[in-house]
């Protein structure tokens, strides 16, 4: 029987600590990560606080997402670059820009829809 073919709850388990495991590496090993993180808690907290609806959730979680597989894949691209090419490299410089762009792209639209959404929120409450 194929390799490929066959189903095992170990493996499964394996890739989910494989995946925990690279979670773990962006938040020890990336300050924009913790940055993140500080925003998604007080985002959330004013969710919460403002009681949001259930839509307006949903673009909540959709943003904060965003942002995080971002800066995952900006992270990766990242340590593989380094690892291909230890020494300065035009096209490497230019991968790695890419990349952090799009995790700048990520945030500016995740604080264009915080800022959509929580302001008829501040207003009410004041």
């Amino acid at each position: 029987m194929n390799k490929l073919s066959t189903f095992s709850f170990a493996a499964r388990i394996r890739s989910f600590s494989y995946a925990l495991s690279g979670i773990a590496v962006l938040l020890k090993s990336q300050h924009n990560a913790w940055i993140h993180l500080v925003a998604t808690t007080l985002v959330i907290s004013g969710g919460l606080f403002f009681q949001i609806d259930p839509i307006e959730w949903c673009l909540v979680i959709l943003a904060i997402l965003a942002v995080f597989v971002a800066e995952a894949l900006n992270t990766a691209i990242e340590f593989l670059c380094d690892a291909v090419s230890p020494t300065p490299h035009p096209l490497i410089q230019k991968s790695k820009d890419v990349a952090a762009g799009a995790v700048l792209i990520s945030a500016i639209g995740a604080i264009v829809i915080g800022l959509i959404i929580f302001p008829p929120y501040f207003k009410a409450y004041l």
